[in-house]
Protein backbone atom coordinates (compact mmCIF):
# COMPACT_ATOMS: atom_id res chain seq x y z
CA UNK A 1 0.00 0.00 0.00
CA UNK A 2 1.71 3.80 -1.02
CA UNK A 3 1.88 5.26 1.95
CA UNK A 4 -1.11 8.41 2.69
CA UNK A 5 -0.16 11.98 2.17
CA UNK A 6 -0.83 12.56 6.51
CA UNK A 7 1.36 9.51 6.78
CA UNK A 8 4.19 10.88 5.01
CA UNK A 9 3.72 13.96 7.40
CA UNK A 10 4.40 12.08 10.17
CA UNK A 11 7.18 9.80 8.95
CA UNK A 12 9.23 12.76 8.28
CA UNK A 13 7.93 15.41 11.18
CA UNK A 14 10.68 17.43 13.01
CA UNK A 15 11.66 17.30 16.41
CA UNK A 16 12.20 20.93 16.84
CA UNK A 17 11.84 24.14 14.74
CA UNK A 18 13.99 26.09 16.88
CA UNK A 19 17.81 24.83 16.27
CA UNK A 20 19.36 24.48 13.25
CA UNK A 21 18.82 21.20 11.20
CA UNK A 22 20.41 20.06 7.66
CA UNK A 23 18.07 17.72 6.22
CA UNK A 24 19.35 15.80 3.14
CA UNK A 25 17.00 14.23 0.05
CA UNK A 26 18.38 12.12 -2.48
CA UNK A 27 17.37 9.50 -4.88
CA UNK A 28 19.73 6.55 -6.18
CA UNK A 29 19.01 3.44 -8.34
CA UNK A 30 19.28 -0.32 -6.19
CA UNK A 31 23.30 -0.34 -7.81
CA UNK A 32 24.19 3.03 -6.21
CA UNK A 33 23.42 5.47 -9.64
CA UNK A 34 22.87 8.47 -8.30
CA UNK A 35 21.45 9.77 -11.91
CA UNK A 36 19.81 7.71 -15.28
CA UNK A 37 20.83 9.79 -18.59
CA UNK A 38 22.19 12.38 -16.31
CA UNK A 39 19.55 13.59 -13.80
CA UNK A 40 18.30 12.23 -10.79
CA UNK A 41 14.71 13.12 -11.64
CA UNK A 42 14.76 10.65 -14.03
CA UNK A 43 15.27 7.46 -10.96
CA UNK A 44 12.32 8.55 -9.19
CA UNK A 45 8.44 7.50 -8.91
CA UNK A 46 5.63 9.11 -7.90
CA UNK A 47 5.77 8.46 -3.94
CA UNK A 48 9.14 10.18 -3.96
CA UNK A 49 7.67 13.47 -5.96
CA UNK A 50 5.50 13.32 -2.88
CA UNK A 51 7.82 13.10 -0.33
CA UNK A 52 10.03 15.51 -1.77
CA UNK A 53 6.95 18.12 -1.98
CA UNK A 54 6.55 16.83 1.77
CA UNK A 55 10.15 18.33 2.55
CA UNK A 56 9.96 21.00 1.38
CA UNK A 57 6.65 21.75 3.02
CA UNK A 58 8.13 21.21 6.27
CA UNK A 59 11.73 22.98 5.61
CA UNK A 60 12.26 26.54 5.78
CA UNK A 61 14.68 27.05 3.45
CA UNK A 62 15.58 24.40 0.49
CA UNK A 63 19.42 24.81 -0.28
CA UNK A 64 20.61 23.33 -3.69
CA UNK A 65 24.10 23.15 -5.66
CA UNK A 66 24.13 25.14 -8.78
CA UNK A 67 25.42 22.31 -11.00
CA UNK A 68 21.99 20.66 -9.26
CA UNK A 69 19.84 23.93 -10.50
CA UNK A 70 21.31 23.55 -14.12
CA UNK A 71 21.39 19.54 -14.56
CA UNK A 72 18.12 19.35 -13.46
CA UNK A 73 16.30 22.26 -15.00
CA UNK A 74 15.23 23.83 -11.41
CA UNK A 75 12.42 26.38 -11.95
CA UNK A 76 9.79 27.52 -8.91
CA UNK A 77 10.24 25.30 -5.72
CA UNK A 78 6.51 26.24 -4.45
CA UNK A 79 4.50 23.76 -2.67
CA UNK A 80 1.02 23.22 -3.44
CA UNK A 81 -1.97 25.24 -2.07
CA UNK A 82 -3.08 22.21 0.06
CA UNK A 83 0.71 22.14 1.07
CA UNK A 84 0.97 26.25 1.57
CA UNK A 85 -2.40 25.97 3.96
CA UNK A 86 -0.87 23.31 6.19
CA UNK A 87 2.07 25.84 6.36
CA UNK A 88 -0.26 28.80 7.58
CA UNK A 89 -1.65 26.57 10.23
CA UNK A 90 1.60 25.87 12.05
CA UNK A 91 2.63 29.46 11.91
CA UNK A 92 4.87 29.63 8.38
CA UNK A 93 5.34 31.31 5.32
CA UNK A 94 3.29 29.98 3.24
CA UNK A 95 6.34 29.19 0.83
CA UNK A 96 9.86 28.01 1.51
CA UNK A 97 12.58 30.09 0.49
CA UNK A 98 15.57 29.06 -2.18
CA UNK A 99 18.94 29.63 -1.71
CA UNK A 100 21.35 28.48 -4.66
CA UNK A 101 24.82 27.56 -3.52
CA UNK A 102 27.78 28.82 -6.00
CA UNK A 103 31.09 29.35 -6.04
CA UNK A 104 31.89 30.72 -9.76
CA UNK A 105 28.00 32.41 -9.62
CA UNK A 106 27.83 30.11 -13.32
CA UNK A 107 24.17 31.37 -13.40
CA UNK A 108 21.98 34.66 -15.38
CA UNK A 109 19.42 36.33 -13.82
CA UNK A 110 16.88 35.36 -16.24
CA UNK A 111 17.52 31.73 -15.43
CA UNK A 112 13.85 29.69 -15.00
CA UNK A 113 14.97 29.39 -11.13
CA UNK A 114 14.86 33.30 -10.68
CA UNK A 115 11.49 33.83 -12.64
CA UNK A 116 8.73 34.95 -10.37
CA UNK A 117 9.36 33.13 -7.33
CA UNK A 118 6.66 34.07 -4.35
CA UNK A 119 9.69 34.41 -2.28
CA UNK A 120 13.07 35.81 -3.08
CA UNK A 121 15.92 33.64 -3.70
CA UNK A 122 18.96 33.63 -1.65
CA UNK A 123 22.53 33.30 -3.90
CA UNK A 124 25.33 32.20 -1.57
CA UNK A 125 29.00 32.64 -2.63
CA UNK A 126 32.59 34.07 -1.41
CA UNK A 127 34.06 37.10 -1.92
CA UNK A 128 36.11 35.93 -4.20
CA UNK A 129 33.47 35.40 -6.74
CA UNK A 130 32.87 38.06 -9.78
CA UNK A 131 32.46 41.44 -8.62
CA UNK A 132 29.99 41.80 -12.21
CA UNK A 133 28.07 38.46 -11.38
CA UNK A 134 27.39 39.74 -7.72
CA UNK A 135 26.37 42.48 -9.37
CA UNK A 136 23.92 40.93 -11.94
CA UNK A 137 22.08 38.25 -9.73
CA UNK A 138 21.57 40.76 -7.26
CA UNK A 139 18.58 42.13 -9.44
CA UNK A 140 16.86 38.88 -8.53
CA UNK A 141 18.29 37.16 -5.21
CA UNK A 142 19.74 38.02 -2.12
CA UNK A 143 23.74 37.20 -2.60
CA UNK A 144 24.89 36.44 0.32
CA UNK A 145 29.10 36.44 0.68
CA UNK A 146 30.09 33.48 3.16
CA UNK A 147 34.13 32.99 3.05
CA UNK A 148 36.83 34.29 1.41
CA UNK A 149 37.58 31.87 -1.54
CA UNK A 150 35.53 29.45 -1.07
CA UNK A 151 31.75 28.82 0.50
CA UNK A 152 32.00 28.90 4.09
CA UNK A 153 29.36 26.25 5.32
CA UNK A 154 28.94 27.15 8.92
CA UNK A 155 28.34 30.92 7.95
CA UNK A 156 25.74 29.91 5.54
CA UNK A 157 23.93 27.97 8.01
CA UNK A 158 24.34 30.36 10.59
CA UNK A 159 23.29 33.31 8.00
CA UNK A 160 19.70 31.45 7.37
CA UNK A 161 19.24 30.59 10.90
CA UNK A 162 19.65 34.54 11.47
CA UNK A 163 16.95 34.97 8.80
CA UNK A 164 15.02 32.66 10.51
CA UNK A 165 15.81 30.13 7.99
CA UNK A 166 16.58 27.02 10.88
CA UNK A 167 15.24 23.92 9.13
CA UNK A 168 17.62 23.14 6.03
CA UNK A 169 15.96 21.01 3.17
CA UNK A 170 19.77 20.11 0.96
CA UNK A 171 18.41 18.62 -2.31
CA UNK A 172 21.78 18.41 -3.42
CA UNK A 173 24.30 18.02 -5.57
CA UNK A 174 26.75 15.37 -4.31
CA UNK A 175 29.75 17.46 -4.19
CA UNK A 176 27.57 20.19 -1.70
CA UNK A 177 26.69 16.42 0.29
CA UNK A 178 29.96 16.01 0.47
CA UNK A 179 31.13 19.51 1.90
CA UNK A 180 28.37 19.17 4.24
CA UNK A 181 29.60 15.85 5.33
CA UNK A 182 33.30 16.99 5.77
CA UNK A 183 32.17 19.93 8.08
CA UNK A 184 29.66 17.67 10.01
CA UNK A 185 26.83 19.82 9.27
CA UNK A 186 24.43 16.72 7.94
CA UNK A 187 21.61 16.26 10.73
CA UNK A 188 19.20 13.89 8.69
CA UNK A 189 19.59 12.23 5.14
CA UNK A 190 16.72 10.81 3.68
CA UNK A 191 17.17 8.46 0.99
CA UNK A 192 15.00 7.22 -1.65
CA UNK A 193 15.97 3.56 -3.31
CA UNK A 194 14.78 3.06 -6.77
CA UNK A 195 14.10 -0.91 -8.12
CA UNK A 196 16.40 0.14 -11.06
CA UNK A 197 19.83 -1.76 -11.61
CA UNK A 198 21.70 1.43 -14.20
CA UNK A 199 25.09 0.60 -14.19
CA UNK A 200 27.23 2.85 -16.46
CA UNK A 201 29.10 5.63 -14.92
CA UNK A 202 27.04 7.63 -12.52
CA UNK A 203 28.56 8.72 -9.62
CA UNK A 204 27.20 8.26 -6.09
CA UNK A 205 24.79 10.46 -3.79
CA UNK A 206 27.97 12.16 -2.16
CA UNK A 207 30.92 13.05 -4.20
CA UNK A 208 34.49 14.75 -2.93
CA UNK A 209 34.22 14.02 0.87
CA UNK A 210 37.09 12.48 2.58
CA UNK A 211 36.56 8.53 3.67
CA UNK A 212 35.22 8.71 7.19
CA UNK A 213 32.88 5.57 9.08
CA UNK A 214 30.43 8.75 9.78
CA UNK A 215 27.54 6.67 11.34
CA UNK A 216 24.16 7.54 11.15
CA UNK A 217 20.58 5.44 12.79
CA UNK A 218 17.73 4.28 10.73
CA UNK A 219 14.95 6.41 12.24
CA UNK A 220 12.41 5.26 9.36
CA UNK A 221 11.76 2.83 6.61
CA UNK A 222 8.62 3.24 3.87
CA UNK A 223 7.70 1.45 1.01
CA UNK A 224 5.44 1.58 -1.82
CA UNK A 225 3.50 -0.51 -4.09
CA UNK A 226 6.23 0.39 -7.06
CA UNK A 227 8.85 -1.21 -5.08
CA UNK A 228 10.69 1.71 -3.97
CA UNK A 229 11.99 1.65 -0.66
CA UNK A 230 12.11 5.28 1.70
CA UNK A 231 14.86 5.58 3.95
CA UNK A 232 15.26 8.16 6.97
CA UNK A 233 18.87 8.44 8.98
CA UNK A 234 19.74 10.44 11.38
CA UNK A 235 23.26 11.31 12.94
Amino acid sequence: MNPTREQLFEAYALPDRAATRVRMNFVESADGAVTLGGESGRLGGETDRRIMQVLRTLSDVVVVGAGTVRVEGYGSIEVSEEDAAWRREHGLAEQPRLAVVSADLGLEPGDAVFAEPSRRPIVVTHAGAPADRRDALARVADVVVCGDSSVDLPEMLSDLSRRGLTQVLCEGGPHLFGALLDARLVDEVCVTIAPRFVGGEAGRIVAGASESDRRFALAGVLTDDDGFVFLRYVG
